[in-house]
């Protein structure tokens, strides 16, 4: 007699596995809102954003979006803060404390560059930003807060070459830092106007090395002693 295990598993025949539960993971869907509301963002400005936009782009709800941010402009200040923390929070791996003055500022100056032509949302948003007066960034003490990192790693930089006698005494690491963000920035912002008017393709990966080193020879030399 033939005992048959009703249980068994036919030769060939799908082995199914039993369902695992699915835990909700509240900080990857706050990250996923942001990075789409930073899409929405940048296409629709602050204004013309839409929650039911970025709610379809991470299948989710605005009801969920409206529990984790409460609104549309403070999920807009949040955005603010990321854009701003992910540059700061690059610039703190770095290492520069580790180079000599003069590498150090280069190093940062290469950064910056390539940072802002890699990351033209950035550059877009802070525009939009600026066309609001500052309005949400004056919301956030984070974003504030930020700025002391940088200046003080500019002044730490400044400092060891004015005792190596390779900078110049005097200088403000706010002058500096605004030297090198705006040539940085205004080459990405104004890309399509400065390209069109003059026919230089400023993406241009020849163009591109040479403002590049360009900039870092012109903080240099306004540094130097």
């Amino acid at each position: 007699m033939t005992i048959t295990n009703e249980c068994s598993i036919a030769p060939g025949e799908p082995v199914f596995e039993p369902r695992k539960s699915r835990k909700n993971n509240p900080e990857k869907t706050r990250e996923n809102i942001l990075q789409e509301a930073i899409v929405e963002f940048v296409q629709q400005g602050l204004s013309g954003a839409r929650v039911d936009a970025i709610a379809e782009r991470t299948h989710t709800s605005k009801r969920m979006i409206y529990y984790y941010f409460g609104s549309k402009e403070q999920l807009y200040v949040e955005v603010l803060e990321k854009i701003y923390g992910d540059i700061r929070h690059i610039e703190s791996r770095l290492n520069l404390a580790e180079l000599g003055p003069r590498e150090a500022i280069r190093r940062l100056v290469e950064f910056t560059f390539d940072h802002l032509d890699l990351h033209g949302d950035f550059v877009r948003i802070v525009s939009i930003e600026n066309i609001h007066n500052a309005e949400y960034v004056k919301q956030s003490g984070v974003i504030r807060a930020m700025k002391d990192n940088v200046l003080h790693t500019l002044d730490e930089i400044l400092e060891r070459g004015v005792k190596q006698g390779l900078f110049r005494p005097g200088l403000d690491s706010l002058d500096v830092h605004l030297l090198i963000s705006s040539f940085c920035f205004y080459r990405v912002s104004n890309r399509h106007t400065f390209g069109e008017i003059f026919q230089v393709d400023l993406p241009d990966e020849t163009v591109k090395q040479r403002h590049r080193e360009m900039i870092c020879e012109s903080v240099l030399r306004y540094l130097q002693a």
